[in-house]
């Protein structure tokens, strides 16, 4: 196979010398536009289990790659006068310059010819020139190859908002540095890391904003460096910042990263005589991953990996099995890009909003800033840091009010989950609710024996607060007619039952408190029950519709809602004040008002939903004008040392809808109303949403409400894991998690979550305590085992 590859940074280097390696018939060819010497980055970041991944590739350049590493463990973390430090992260770095001669050199010993000074302006002549039958564009962030074929590619490319620099100095950082300084425009942050016995990476970073307020774009090069130089003066010890980009002007030398992503990763050419060439993306040309996480020459390098060894599985040669390992290539690596690029896009977040964070304490700051990209979790972060995590629990723990006595009986140290929570003049055991889930079993309203054991195993399998599903505060408020209701006495005294077997306990030692939801469907009622045709109108029997606009759910299916006039508005505002009033009397510990999901109060806040043109109408603060009315009124009659939340849809996944810009300002409103917690979830507004799921995939919406609007959140959507809760409560990004499926799955999920930690120390009804003693007696078996083996 004769073999283009188009750029000669690590992609394409590494790619040309593989296929050399697996076949010295192969003819490869790598044009460069720079010098072999040429560089203008200063050093590279990986991991050991990336180094791993070389040394079975190439074991040759991989000796060379080692020798020249500089190893570390620890991450340094500098902020308002304090150093935290972390160790066990594993990472090596290399001058990217030695790293380019490594791979030039293994290039040339194995036949590989390397073409330098030619900027490639035609990569279809250039194929023809050297008869390729494969193309490689290795040409970087900005490839004139894929900007070509755009068409084919289809590059989404998204340029984030801070400003850096990359700079180098002489002064050796014994640690992956972390240093934030706060000025007078905003914040700066360096990454700064050794990779050469006497050199060490200097990148500067600010958001666009404060690099404009402090001036930097009018300033020279040279002035640029300075002001960096005076910022971080207390970490260089004396030794100045270098450039080694001279032939950028002025402040040229700070850009924007680019995070690209391209649909497809292959494109084919047919050049003279008809013959098929196809033209495959490669390393930054193809993706790219914030420097943040130090992944872009990993992903390269690994690029490469995959797609030598596509090529060396064809089973014959020929257009269709090229084509085939082409889109081998493309699905396995795609898939593994973008995990790294979602990690790498929550850590370009958290640095491009240091200001959201820079409130918490320097202890929960430095979590926050290890854990930001997701891939550390709290038990990954352990395993490396047994020490730090078990230190940081017990500050933690020490926050939450727990008592040093206490802390002393759990052998010092508390898992984040089970760290109490107060609220007014509550307080809850644990950081773990049962999420409200619509059940669809009630009888004109009324929670029977359904409810009780539904409820209340939960409330007994370790939960700090049991959520009652969404109850309706009307008949003609209910989604469908097995909704629950407390609309009537009846119904308060059913609830009140089931309040009472929850606070009895049953032999648990302090048991869970329990919360009730409130709510009306608006134009989202009057439907059939949940496993039958899901918002969809009942076949006979269905009740009229109001809500803030005459707009059906589903068009040409839902029933048109009529628009609600004032005394709608009044009548349906007293429906919930007496709802709220009948659960105090039934001894609920918690209420909170559904205002999400496109329900009546949500229909209110969402532009997709409120076409109103009165004083409800309009901006968000027009639209907010009556479930904040709403709220005054049930605050006022519910107990004050009682908690209330507020539950809201922070982004509504459709364009023109809410934002999880809005989302900050409704909490905003909610908490000068005085709101305790705003309950984060999303969507379900507009069937023509579009969301975007993942793994906690809604607590970045719980993280910013948190962090920006200063109101406590509850966390919600995608939680189901010990690990996931105790990331999320440490790290400062919600206070309490809601958990949904998984409780439905497992009653007592808290409890095994807690077996599963080996955290002992945890309440079992007093009935099932020789369950809880067999079960942690398995877990510890299960795990000598696995250790043994």
């Amino acid at each position: 196979m004769r073999v283009l590859c188009i750029g000669g940074g690590p992609a394409g280097l590494y790619f040309g010398l593989l296929m050399k390696r697996q076949d010295p018939r192969h003819e490869v060819v790598v044009v460069e536009r720079n010098r072999p010497y040429d560089t203008f980055g200063w050093g590279v970041v990986f991991s050991d289990a990336t180094m791993d991944n070389l040394r079975e590739a190439d074991p040759e350049s991989a000796r060379e790659i080692d020798a020249a590493f500089n190893h570390w463990d620890d991450i340094d973390i500098h902020f308002r006068g304090r150093t935290m430090r972390s160790s066990g992260h594993g990472f090596i770095g290399i001058g990217r310059k030695r790293l380019l001669n490594i791979l030039q050199a293994r290039c040339e010993a194995l036949g590989v010819e390397l073409v330098f000074e030619t900027d490639v302006q035609d990569d279809q002549a250039l194929a023809e020139t050297y008869r390729a039958d494969l193309v490689i564009a290795s040409d970087g962030v900005n490839s004139r190859v894929r900007t070509r074929y755009a068409g084919t590619f289809a590059p989404d490319i998204d340029t984030r908002q801070c400003r850096f620099v990359w700079l180098g100095t002489k002064k050796r950082f014994d640690a992956f540095t972390f240093a934030f300084e706060q000025t007078e425009h905003g914040w700066f942050q360096a990454h700064a890391y050794r990779f050469d016995d006497d050199t060490s990476t200097f990148i500067v970073e600010t958001p666009e904003r404060v690099w404009r307020a402090a001036g930097i774009e009018q300033m020279d090069q040279q002035q640029g460096i300075a002001y960096c130089e005076r910022l971080f003066a207390k970490y260089l010890d004396g030794q100045p910042l270098i450039s080694n980009a001279t032939h950028l002007r002025g402040s040229a030398n700070w850009i924007r990263f680019n995070r690209v992503i391209c649909n497809t990763w292959v494109h084919w050419n047919t050049l003279a005589g008809g013959r098929r060439v196809p033209v495959v993306l490669m390393g930054d040309a193809a993706h790219t991953a914030h420097f943040s996480i130090g992944s872009g020459t990993k992903l390269a390098l690994e690029d490469a990996i995959d797609l030598a060894s596509n090529l060396r599985g064809m089973t014959e040669p020929g257009p269709d099995a090229l084509d085939e390992a082409l889109r081998r290539y493309e699905a396995t690596r795609s898939v593994e890009v973008l995990k790294i690029q979602n990690a790498a896009r929550n850590s370009t977040e958290w640095f491009e909003h240091v200001e959201r964070y820079a409130g918490l304490a320097p202890e929960q700051f430095a979590y926050s800033l290890l854990t930001r990209s997701q891939r550390i979790s709290h038990e990954n972060l352990r395993l490396r840091d047994r020490t730090y995590v078990e230190d940081y629990e017990r500050w933690l723990a020490r926050q939450a009010g727990v008592p040093e006595e206490s802390l002393r009986a759990h052998d010092g140290a508390l898992p984040p989950m089970f760290t109490p929570y107060r609220v007014r003049g509550l307080t809850l055991k644990n950081r773990v609710v049962v999420s409200p889930m619509a059940m669809y079993c009630c009888v004109d309203g009324v929670p029977g024996d359904f409810h009780l054991v539904h409820l209340g195993a939960r409330a007994q399998g370790g939960a700090g607060l049991v959520m009652a599903e969404m109850t309706c505060v009307s008949p003609d408020a209910r989604i469908t007619p097995g909704c629950p209701g407390l609309w009537n006495d009846v119904q308060r005294d059913a609830w009140r039952r089931i309040v009472e077997f929850v606070h009895a306990g049953t032999g648990l030692a302090g048991g869970a408190r329990i919360g009730m939801q409130l709510g009306h469907a608006g134009r989202k009622g009057s439907t059939q029950l949940g496993w039958q045709a899901m918002d969809h109108p009942l076949p006979e029997g269905n009740w009229p519709l109001v809500s803030a606009s005459p707009l059906p759910y589903l068009p040409g299916i839902s029933q048109v809602p009529r628009a609600m006039t004032r005394e709608d508005m009044d009548r349906v505002r007293d429906d919930f004040v007496a709802a709220a009033r009948r659960a105090a009397e039934a001894g609920f510990d918690w209420l909170e008002l559904h205002c999400a999901h496109g329900y009546l109060l949500s229909s209110f806040i969402s532009p997709l939903t409120n076409r109103r043109e009165d004083e409800y109408g309009g901006s968000l603060a027009n639209r907010l004008r009556y479930p904040l009315e709403v709220f005054a009124a049930v605050r006022e009659v519910w107990p004050s040392q009682r908690p209330m939340s507020v539950r809201i849809s922070a982004h509504d996944w459709v364009e023109g809808g809410i934002t999880p810009d809005d989302a900050v300002e409704i909490a905003r409103a909610f908490k000068a109303a005085g709101a305790d917690l705003i309950d984060c979830s999303s969507g379900q507004v507009s069937p023509e949403q579009t969301p975007v799921y993942g793994r906690m995939y809604q607590t970045p919406f719980a993280d910013r409400i948190r962090n920006e609007a200063g109101i406590p959140t509850i966390a919600v959507g995608a939680i189901s894991e010990a690990d996931h809760v105790d990331s999320i409560i440490a790290a400062g990004r919600a206070d309490l998690c809601a958990i949904a499926r998984p409780h439905l799955a497992d009653p007592a999920w808290t409890l095994h979550q807690a077996a599963q930690l080996g955290y002992r120390p945890v309440d079992w009804p007093v009935q099932y305590q020789a369950g809880k003693r067999q079960l942690e007696t398995n877990l510890e078996r299960a795990a000598a085992l696995a250790g043994a083996r």
